[in-house]
């Protein structure tokens, strides 16, 4: 290993503005990488592309994502604005086979074009849900906004939405509910524009104090006994 690098907060605001975003955005490490599904008021399909979802709780399920600071329709934030319209938005996870057009989702297609026409996904609907899904996408969300924040410091949006459906294939879902995302071929994120395959480790069984170290298991989809 090479000796260290450090940078202070002055460092770090002297940075080309490029260069400042793609180190920043490698410091919380390695990412889902998905893609958000919307459509507007005209029926008009959008997909955006975003790395900062995140679980915020079981009962009720709901995740979180953080959106760029919106502008109006003519200059781009079709993601925000459409579930804002409609309340609704699906978060699709990105196969490794796709990453190519999933990435260039984040091009500013006008808000009249499609991207998912312009890349080559397939909308597909669920539920009843008026938000589309990808159908290449191993693993599909719906999910009804429930609640959002203005980040202060920089305008950004932190988006609360309580999951109505999901779907994966069944041999990946486990007896104790773990879902196997590897075996499902599904990338992974660092920086702005780094996609990755994963590689397993291990399972480890829930932590006690007076247990250490915990039980270890090789197979994913085994499941543990709870209780």
């Amino acid at each position: 290993m090479s000796a260290f690098k450090t940078l202070n907060d002055h460092d770090l605001e002297l940075m080309p503005h490029r260069k400042r975003g793609r180190l920043v955005n490698a410091l919380s490490g390695f990412k889902s990488v998905n893609l958000i599904g919307t459509t507007n008021d005209d029926g008009i399909h959008n997909l955006s592309i975003v790395s900062s979802v995140v679980h915020l709780g079981s009962d009720p399920a709901l995740l979180g994502m953080v959106l760029r600071p919106p502008v109006d329709r003519e200059r781009g934030s079709h993601t925000y604005w459409n579930i804002r319209e409609t309340g609704c938005y699906t978060i699709n996870h990105v196969p490794c086979t796709h990453t190519v057009q999933a990435h260039q989702v984040s091009a500013r297609y006008p808000e009249s074009k499609s991207e998912f026409e312009a890349v080559g996904f397939t909308p597909i609907y669920r539920c009843g849900f008026d938000a589309p899904a990808v159908k290449e996408s191993p693993v599909r969300i719906g999910l009804e906004r429930v609640d959002e924040w203005e980040i202060p410091q920089n305008r950004c949006r932190f988006v609360v939405g309580q999951i109505r459906w999901v779907e994966f294939p069944e041999d990946a879902f486990a007896a104790d509910g773990y879902l196997d995302i590897e075996s499902l071929g599904v990338a992974a994120m660092s920086s702005l524009d780094g996609y990755h395959r994963t590689d397993k480790i291990h399972r480890l069984a829930y932590a006690k104090p007076e247990v250490y170290p915990p039980g270890v298991m090789q197979d994913f989809k085994a499941g543990w006994r709870d209780g």
